[in-house]
């Protein structure tokens, strides 16, 4: 669904660059308390997702390149808003499918760059947002298991890909540079998308219900999925006994760090790492090569009409693949792989930064008041 440049006029490519600027200004700061376990949907095992928040924007990059069929002449791919946010947060996964559309944009000619703020509205924050309250409300009124978080992510990951579509649609009534009958526009995306919106909810609940039979402590939709522990006495218990025990249950112990040691993610990073590369280095030359489902729509619609030139189509790997390579096997697949490296250290590093941030924010000493003493 990535929007290319001349689809969208100058004044709502330029409004949505704002509201998307906007947003990721907020989702930096919602970011560093999801990263560090604190605020909201913080808790145990919250701190341990920093490490693996730039590899969930690289295994969306390189999932994002497998085109399935959904219809006749028409393919689909993972937009990655609901599983980022179910991951590692909505607005550390704002802040993840944004890295990779910037990726995208600027590497491989993929969505326009005066289109940046479009795609970042449609495919970030729109399904973000949608998918991760509905997910909320889903796990509120589910039973409290894991079974729960995986239909969870499922269905809410189904709902945010036409809502994605239904954004685009408004975002082009008000901005279309071509003269086409909404009505059809709206019929068309939604009609397309909600078939896609099935891959990617298989592709999402598949991803969330393997991460949490390994880990479900680095799930941030998981949450509190565990229920707490609860004190049963034996009736040959001295009846005096009970009340010390119950007392000793309830008070907190003064040092949890010592007694639970952190569980290393080397292991998960490096399983979805090798998941990532051998989706984009190897299995996408096996992608659909059909139009996704807005450039079907684009292209029966006469939408595409007004399409310009991207401004990297000169790029080395314009088209997800590398210049100058003729074997199209190792071409694409070199470019997937140099994509989700590069995805990686950027995604990394700007998640390492927040989270140091943030540390050190928490590590200066309150302000008492009293005036600084001069040197």
């Amino acid at each position: 669904m990535h929007v290319p440049d001349g689809f969208i006029n100058a004044p709502v490519s330029v409004a949505t660059g704002a509201l998307a600027a906007a947003a990721v200004a907020v989702s930096l700061r919602g970011a560093r308390r999801e990263l560090a376990g604190t605020g909201q949907g913080g808790g145990a095992g919250a701190e341990r997702t920093a490490p693996l928040a730039g590899l969930v924007a690289a295994f969306i990059f390189a999932v994002q390149m497998l085109n399935f069929p959904v219809a006749a002449g028409t393919s689909g791919h993972l937009l990655g808003g609901a599983l980022a946010a179910i991951l590692v947060g909505p607005y550390t996964g704002v802040l993840c499918v944004s890295v990779v559309l910037l990726m995208q944009g600027v590497l491989f000619a993929d969505g326009g760059l005066t289109a940046l703020g479009v795609n970042i509205t449609d495919m970030a924050i729109v399904t973000t947002v949608v998918a991760y309250g509905l997910f909320r409300v889903l796990v509120k009124v589910l039973p409290r298991s894991r079974r729960s978080i995986t239909v969870a992510s499922f269905v809410s990951a189904l709902v945010s890909v036409p809502a994605a579509a239904v954004a685009f649609t408004a975002l082009y009534a008000l901005g279309g540079t071509a003269d086409v009958p909404i009505g059809k526009v709206f019929t068309a995306m939604v009609g397309v998308h909600v078939l896609i919106g099935i891959g990617e909810a298989a592709i999402t609940a598949l991803t969330v219900g393997a991460v949490i039979a390994v880990r479900p402590d680095l799930v941030h939709g998981a949450r509190g999925l565990t229920a707490p522990l609860e004190l049963r006495t034996s009736p040959l218990t001295p009846a005096d006994a009970a009340p010390a025990a119950a007392a000793a249950a309830a008070t907190p112990d003064p040092a949890p760090a010592a007694t639970a040691p952190r569980r290393s993610v080397r292991r998960v990073w490096l399983a979805g790492l090798a998941a990532a590369l051998v989706c984009a280095g190897g299995i996408s030359y096996y992608a659909s090569a059909s139009p996704d489902g807005l450039e079907k729509v684009a292209h029966d619609q006469g939408i595409d009409a007004k399409a310009r030139d991207h401004a990297a189509k000169d790029s080395p790997l314009a088209d997800y693949s590398v210049k100058d390579i003729t074997d199209p096997r190792l071409s694409g697949g070199l470019a997937g792989v140099i994509g989700v490296g590069a995805t990686l250290a950027v995604g990394t590093g700007v998640f390492v930064v927040l989270r140091r941030r943030r540390n050190a924010a928490d590590a200066r000493p309150a302000d008492t008041g009293a005036p600084a003493e001069r040197v």
